[in-house]
């Protein structure tokens, strides 16, 4: 992944690996696993870029997404194609989990679980007044996603960015449902009221 694609305002949605292709991770074959990471890794990186926030260090968001991938290689054998969640919800869980254990350990640390990030590592050089404003808005988004807490930020992400539905987030964070559509309608009018001068 290049730096200039590591956080697009929002990523298309994310077609499934085929079946004989799961399968065949699912048996730990090298091919088959690479494809499995080629094609969730971003989804992934950008899920957890955003849970850190705008001022996520590039090493904790890579080390965090590799995380993911270590612990879903190692289940993908019990992973049921079959069962109610598609690989790339499954993934999701994952990663939805260690970005809030990180953000956790964090605080209880006192500290932050970033450092600042050079504008320069989220697009090229080159850009025009158009690009310039959309990535200006993506920046002042991003700020405003990062002052939600991590577990309503967690909810507005799986959401909005990945189009998990309710219960799919309900499952992947462990919530009752009622909780999720709380924590999203909570959310949706924080980042609302937070944006409403650029409506």
């Amino acid at each position: 992944m290049t730096r200039s694609q590591q956080a697009p305002a929002r990523p298309a949605a994310l077609e499934e690996i085929d079946e004989l292709t799961l399968t065949r991770a699912r048996r730990g074959e090298a091919a088959a696993t690479r494809a499995v990471f080629e094609r969730y890794h971003g989804a992934v990186y950008r899920f957890v870029w955003r849970m850190l926030g705008p001022r996520a260090a590039v090493a904790v968001v890579e080390d965090l997404t590799q995380e993911t991938f270590l612990r879903a290689f190692a289940a993908l054998p019990r992973f049921a194609p079959d069962g109610p969640a598609r690989l790339s919800t499954w993934i999701l869980t994952i990663a939805s989990r260690i970005a809030l254990n990180e953000l956790r350990r964090a605080r209880r640390r006192g500290g932050d679980a970033t450092v600042e990030l050079d504008a320069n590592e989220l697009g090229g050089a080159a850009r025009t007044d158009e690009g310039a404003e959309r990535s200006a808005l993506g920046a002042r988004l991003a700020r405003e996603l990062a002052r939600l807490s991590p577990d309503h930020r967690a909810v507005f992400l799986l959401r909005e960015y990945h189009d998990l539905s309710y219960q799919e987030i309900a499952t992947a964070l462990e919530l009752e449902l009622g909780t999720v559509q709380s924590r999203l309608a909570r959310a949706r009018a924080t980042l609302r009221s937070a944006l409403e001068d650029l409506a």
